[in-house]
């Protein structure tokens, strides 16, 4: 069976399902194919920044986060239990004067509600790609579901389709994109603990000589901390997290308490190509990021309105890509050949400067030029 829509967005995360009930409000046809049959009930990401708050305002799930999240609208850095500073958010927007703490897996939760609400089959649940054609005017994707698992749609088609699967993009590497790495020397160590009050609704910043910890508040009584440090950390604990606490800043978390636990480096890939034929990638797989402050999750959203917005909407009946003639994709793998004609050519390289390119994106410094 094959269903045929407007747009196909590829990854149920927190972008995606943002991209497709933005879209459907719009009145653009919708399917979400989402690998997992089940949602990842970690933490994660917690801070929504009000520039996305706005954003998530237009589909109507803002009220809903902010009624289950934590407000934090004020910052505290301290030094050897001493104040250095405070700093109140309560400037930078008047109607969300605040970050907002709430688990990622809650958030997601709040958009698939809204998301089904606008239409309740737009998520489909286990399902993965296993072949792609791309003949300059659809996309088609064929998929596969796991044994034992309810028959549906053997194959989607759509006239654009939005890669929104994670910095591990396995679309990213369908399509042949290029990408900028670059890792840093900053290594954490987070988790969530019970909190015992004493900071309130506050974040802190701890600037100790032994290294930088970070706290911040979570629904449910429920406080994060974050430590730095010099090398990753291998095979640690919820008691090894507690004690870097209790030794750089003299609180110590109860780590019986203990409900996520996680470590990670931070590293930054940057796709030097946006879009291939009518496939673009969004979030994490354009650009990831430092997780720190849940900002690749905020700047997803915002790159899914900009979208939304943008003057280029290939899912309109007739539409047609800048780069789509002369253009096939076929089977496991997508290639491309540029069109004909230089000024409807869009090479969907970040760091173009042509003015004729349709890619819309330019860097701050222009490419270095050849002497003659």
């Amino acid at each position: 069976m094959k269903v045929d829509v407007d747009v196909v967005v590829v990854g149920g995360g927190p972008v995606g399902l943002y991209l497709a009930a933005a879209l459907l409000q719009q009145g653009i046809s919708v399917r979400v194919l989402e690998r997992r049959q089940s949602r990842d009930l970690h933490s994660r990401a917690i801070g929504i920044h009000p520039p996305a708050l706005d954003a998530l305002d237009g589909i109507g799930v803002a009220s809903a986060l902010v009624r289950e999240g934590v407000p934090i609208r004020t910052g505290m850095a301290v030094s050897r239990g001493k104040t250095l500073g405070v700093m109140a958010f309560d400037g930078v927007s008047d109607t969300f004067p605040f970050v907002l703490a709430l688990p990622q897996f809650r958030t997601e939760q709040l958009l698939e509600t809204r998301l089904r609400a606008l239409d309740s089959g737009a998520l489909v649940r286990g399902v993965e790609a296993t072949g792609v054609n791309d003949d300059g005017d659809h996309v088609t994707i064929e998929v596969q579901r796991p044994p034992g698992t309810p028959a549906g749609a053997t194959s989607f088609s759509a006239s654009m389709v939005v890669a929104a699967d994670g910095a591990r993009s396995r679309w990213r590497g369908l399509l042949g994109v290029p990408v900028h790495r670059k890792t840093y020397p900053d290594h954490y160590l987070m988790g969530d603990f019970a909190d015992s009050g004493r900071h309130g609704d506050m974040a802190v910043l701890f600037l100790e000589r032994d290294g930088i910890v970070e706290s911040f508040p979570l629904p449910g009584g429920i406080r994060r901390w974050v430590v730095r440090l010099g090398r990753p950390a291998e095979d640690a604990r919820a008691v090894d997290l507690a004690g870097i606490v209790a030794q750089r800043t003299g609180i110590l978390p109860d780590a019986g308490t203990n409900s996520m636990l996680s470590a990670f480096s931070v590293r930054s890939t940057l796709a030097l190509r946006t879009a291939v034929g009518r496939v673009v990638l969004l979030g994490d797989a354009a650009h990831e990021i430092s997780p720190i402050g849940g900002q690749g999750m905020n700047l997803g959203w915002l790159d899914a309105r900009a979208l939304v917005r943008s003057s280029w909407n290939p899912w309109q009946e007739g539409a047609r890509t800048p780069n789509s003639r002369g253009s096939r994709r076929t089977g496991a793998g997508l290639r491309s050949w540029p069109a004909g004609s230089r000024k409807s050519t869009c090479c969907w390289d970040a760091r173009c400067r042509r003015p004729w390119c349709a890619c819309g994106m330019r860097p701050s410094a222009p490419p270095p030029q050849r002497r003659p």
